[in-house]
């Protein structure tokens, strides 16, 4: 059975920043039951490291669901308990991209995918995991 995952993604732009930030996406992906994907997300235009990564799921007429972030500065992680062993995040500095797999894939996966910035002044994960990540364009 072959399925599609959509994945948009969303840029949080803090008001008063005139930087050009722009973002650089995976495409929507075609995938088969059990394979894996890894999405990504390149930025520039702002300092990758002042921000976290946060990656959400959305099925149709479903409420935002979060994943898990990334702090890449420290190299912190957290993840929601449910995919633990499902989705693996990760962040290249080097080439300012962040990531986000998903393994052994079934219908449940396919949804729309986000990534959102969120700043880094919070400092830890669980602060950040107890706030709704800022999606939206400007």
């Amino acid at each position: 059975i072959e399925w599609s995952l959509v994945f948009p993604f969303l840029l949080s732009i803090t008001a008063g920043v005139h930087s050009e930030v722009k973002l650089q996406q995976s495409g929507d992906e075609l995938e088969r039951t059990g394979d894996s994907v890894k999405m990504s997300y390149k930025a520039s235009g702002y300092t990758f490291t002042d921000y976290a990564m946060h990656w959400v799921k959305q099925k149709p007429g479903q409420d935002l669901e979060w994943i898990g972030a990334i702090i890449p500065l420290i190299d912190i992680i957290d993840y929601n308990q449910k995919f633990k062993g499902k989705a693996t995040v990760t962040a290249d500095k080097s080439s300012n991209t962040a990531y986000m797999e998903l393994s052994r894939l079934t219908s449940e996966d396919s949804a729309a995918y986000y990534c959102s910035r969120h700043s880094v002044l919070t400092t830890s994960c669980q602060k950040l995991k107890e706030q709704q990540p800022s999606m939206g364009l400007r």
